[in-house]
């Protein structure tokens, strides 16, 4: 798979840190991040990224409708949304908001690995 440049959008700094700090070491690169959705609104034409993670559950604008803003925006965006145990309603709404897939918390690596994969092989 060759490298993307990827944003990541989680209201948790230390999620931030672990997610950047995977996807660096599989040989992407973090292009930008956001606190907010509202934050995530802002940037996102700015530094046009292959591929976001998207927290579901932030302060302000949730998960969920940031991602209908920007599958309006960019309908060809590529979301995976990060979720919690026991989300699964909040993760249908994500994909019927457009996500392209999901990651559960704690993450690990290899299912990270795996769900870009699936991602882009099937929407690039």
């Amino acid at each position: 798979m060759k490298a993307l440049k990827i944003m990541v959008v989680d209201d948790s700094i230390i999620t931030v840190e672990k997610i950047s700090a995977m996807l660096e070491n599989m040989g992407h690169t973090v292009v930008s991040t956001a606190k907010t959705g509202s934050e995530a609104l802002t940037k996102y034409p700015e530094v046009k990224p292959d591929l976001m993670t998207m927290d579901i559950t932030m302060p302000e604008l949730d998960g969920i409708e940031t991602t209908k803003q920007i599958i309006s925006i960019d309908p060809s965006a590529l979301i995976v949304m990060v979720t919690s145990q026991g989300q699964e309603r909040m993760v249908m709404d994500s994909l019927d908001a457009g996500a392209k897939g999901y990651v559960l918390k704690p993450i690990k690596p290899d299912k990270l690995q795996l769900i870009l994969e699936q991602i882009v092989d099937k929407y690039t």
